[in-house]
């Protein structure tokens, strides 16, 4: 893996991290009640991991799978929804994410660690 920031082969603190972008969530300025920073890898990287925080019932809309990935909740309760279903997380569990449609929904003020294989994307069909 070809580092793609500074802090490269550095450890990175999680916790003041996921603490850090909570703070960006709740925010009043924050429309959209979450922040996430990239910790590892980049656009083109195979392995991509990015900390979202989101402030409780903030949400991700659904959207297209980006390959095989992960869900890690660090801190809260969310649910990983695949249309009308819904999965409910908590703090410490850990949920492989469908390779179709999803979103996510905050119940609580929450942290999740998403990791991605983005070289595993499906194939689009036009």
């Amino acid at each position: 893996m070809t580092p793609t920031a500074p802090h490269a082969y550095s450890p990175i603190g999680l916790t003041a991290l996921a603490q850090e972008l909570l703070e960006e969530a709740r925010d009043p300025a924050s429309r959209s009640g979450r922040a996430a920073r990239t910790v590892v890898g980049g656009r083109d990287a195979h392995l991509r991991q990015t900390i979202v925080a989101l402030k409780a019932e903030a949400k991700l809309n659904d959207h297209e799978s980006p390959g095989e990935a992960t869900l890690y909740v660090l801190e809260g309760d969310i649910s990983l929804t695949v249309g009308d279903h819904g999965t409910r997380l908590v703090a410490g569990e850990i949920m492989e994410i469908p390779l179709m449609r999803h979103g996510l929904v905050a119940h609580a003020d929450s942290v999740v660690l998403l990791s991605v294989s983005a070289h595993t994307r499906p194939a689009t069909t036009d």
